[in-house]
């Protein structure tokens, strides 16, 4: 099979998926079945692409790696938003783009859930770069890569763990979780969801100039920082939060990072997070 074949296949497929992923959460009205669907199609057609042959080539044990780094984050995070959707509904962030987008939210949403399948195929492009990397055995920055992957994930995990239980807690009704990882940054989760993206550049990258197309791969951590810190991550989070929470929350934007980990600003608002 040919990289244009396996890249217009994955096109394909994961078009296909969030449309139904967008048909299941007009279906359900829970949107947050969106992001569940697309986690762990992103991770199964990565590792789709990171294991099928070029040509007469034979599998390597990078592809079966890479496969598997793939599928460590996908079923991490999906299982994770899947058991937090059915546990908690909608997702706030549709539920403004319901409010804003009115009687066609339908068909904006059909539109919107396009843009993440293409976001998907870059972002499983980078899987199969890094994959398809033709040093021979497994090289200092493979074990790297797998490095900051774990390192990633574990993060993630912690995090997402860190804000259930505070959410768990009674008496934090109201309150914004500053605990942990929380107070060394507003979206630690976002931070090591971004850094995971940085394991297939890692992989991909050949610093003798022998697989020129390794440095593609870099598309997938810019993409992601983007989407997360600019898009549909941290804007509409944010903007939730202010209406919840108000003057709390406002305070903590002053005190904590928004996406960078870092110590809390106790004398007041830093100026790459200060409030207009």
């Amino acid at each position: 099979m040919t990289a244009p074949i396996v890249i217009i296949v994955l096109a394909v497929c994961l078009s296909a998926t969030m449309i139904g992923a967008w048909l299941i959460a007009l279906r359900t009205g829970r949107s947050g079945w969106i992001d569940a669907i697309w986690s762990f199609a992103t991770g199964a057609f990565g590792a789709a692409a990171a294991l099928v042959p070029f040509a007469d080539a034979e599998m390597t044990v990078r592809q079966v790696l890479v496969a598997v780094l793939a599928l460590l984050w996908s079923l991490r995070l999906g299982i994770h938003i899947t058991a937090r959707t059915a546990r908690s509904g909608d997702d706030p962030r549709y539920g403004q783009l319901r409010e804003e987008w009115g009687k066609a939210f339908n068909t904006r949403l059909f539109w919107f859930l396009q843009i993440q399948a293409l976001a998907a195929l870059v972002l499983a492009l980078s899987i199969m770069l890094a994959a398809h990397n033709p040093a021979p055995g497994l090289r200092f920055f493979d074990w790297l890569g797998v490095a900051v992957l774990v390192v990633a994930v574990a993060g993630e995990a912690l995090a997402d763990r860190q804000l259930s239980d505070f959410r768990s807690d009674p008496a934090n009704k109201g309150k914004v979780c500053d605990v942990g990882l929380w107070g060394l940054s507003r979206h630690p989760n976002y931070f090591f969801e971004w850094l995971g993206w940085l394991t297939y550049a890692v992989i991909a990258v050949d610093l003798t100039g022998a697989y020129p197309q390794g440095w593609l791969a870099l598309a997938s951590p810019l993409l992601m920082y983007w989407l997360l810190v600019h898009a549909s991550g941290i804007p509409p989070l944010e903007a939730h939060m202010l209406r919840s929470r108000g003057r709390i929350f406002r305070e903590y934007q002053q005190r904590v990072n928004a996406f960078w980990p870092g110590p809390q600003n106790v004398a007041g608002a830093t100026s790459t997070d200060r409030e207009p």
